[in-house]
């Protein structure tokens, strides 16, 4: 007891800090995890999600038993894994390509029109490619011009998801690019300059020094990225697709039916029902990904 009262008072610096954050998490995490019970009610207004009738199984018997579900969750995982995949291969990619270049001022000018897509909205992206693919769009405008026949990739479901894995890239690829520089940057200079002057060519010292280096970031990256593998980017899916019918067959994922049945139907249980399965689904998958891991090498795990 002495010695727990003896590191508090020796750290109560560091206690203080911890506070607000601690206090944050418990608000906006812990608090509105009570709100789970309405996927068990057939939830209404007037007697709130305490007073609601109880209903058990019923919300999730109804998404099963429609079968949307099903095809939902297969989009939301398929495009997430597409994101993963080549999201590493791309962030990676460039990152090592902007540590190689030598020219600071380049280098810089690099980063940045690299960066500069993560902080434009979804709303502007969207805009943006209905004004150049949509069906008066400025690539119809040329084609007409020439005689062709019109194009519209918005009636076109079964390569959409090719535009989403190239426009998520395009958007979110310099986030993740900075994130590897900054391990890049943390790779020993003497280890590089020693395989240089043992003559290994800039490839040999990618796959034998950089890679292996900023290995523990890609893992953690990759499992932090896992844990939301059944969230689909709603600002993405939402604002490309909308309530387009054409396309939602391709490019429906669970965060946007989820939403359209919140504002189209006044069911809130099969909502939260459904949100509810999608964050076990996000739980039971980052506890298998972080297991395997371990099993793997244990200095990678996230817990």
């Amino acid at each position: 007891m002495r010695s727990l009262t003896r590191s508090i008072k020796k750290n109560k610096t560091l206690l203080l800090m911890l506070v607000p954050p601690l206090v944050f998490v418990i608000i906006f995490s812990y608090i509105p995890m009570l709100g789970i019970v309405v996927a068990f009610k057939n939830y209404n207004y007037s007697s709130g999600f305490l007073r609601s009738p109880w209903v058990g199984f019923d919300n999730f018997r109804y998404l099963f038993v429609t079968g949307k579900i099903w095809a939902l969750t297969r989009n939301t995982l398929l495009y997430n894994i597409s994101f993963i995949f080549f999201g590493i291969i791309f962030e990676v990619g460039f990152a090592i390509i902007l540590s190689e270049i030598t020219g600071n001022i380049f280098k810089k000018v690099s980063q940045g029109f690299i960066f500069l897509p993560y902080f434009i909205s979804w709303v502007v992206v969207s805009t943006i490619m209905l004004n150049i693919f949509g069906e008066n769009g400025v690539l119809n405008s040329v084609l007409t011009a020439f005689g062709a026949e019109k194009f519209s990739i918005y009636q076109r479901s079964s390569q959409w998801p090719v535009v989403m894995v190239l426009v998520k890239l395009w958007k979110q690829t310099g986030y993740g690019t900075v994130v590897y520089l900054a391990a890049i940057a943390g790779v020993s200079q003497e280890m590089i300059e020693a395989a240089k002057i043992d003559g290994a060519s800039v490839w040999q010292r990618i796959r034998y020094i950089t890679i292996p280096s900023i290995k523990p970031t890609i893992i953690i990256m990759t499992l932090l990225a896992i844990g939301n593998i059944f969230r689909g980017d709603f600002g993405m899916f939402y604002q490309l697709v909308g309530s387009n019918q054409l396309l939602l067959q391709s490019s429906d994922v669970i965060d946007t039916y989820v939403y359209r049945s919140l504002i189209t139907t006044p069911n809130i249980g099969m909502s939260a029902a459904a949100g509810l399965y999608q964050s076990v689904l996000c739980f039971v998958t980052i506890c298998a990904a972080n297991y395997i891991v371990k099993k793997a090498d244990p200095d990678y795990t996230l817990f």
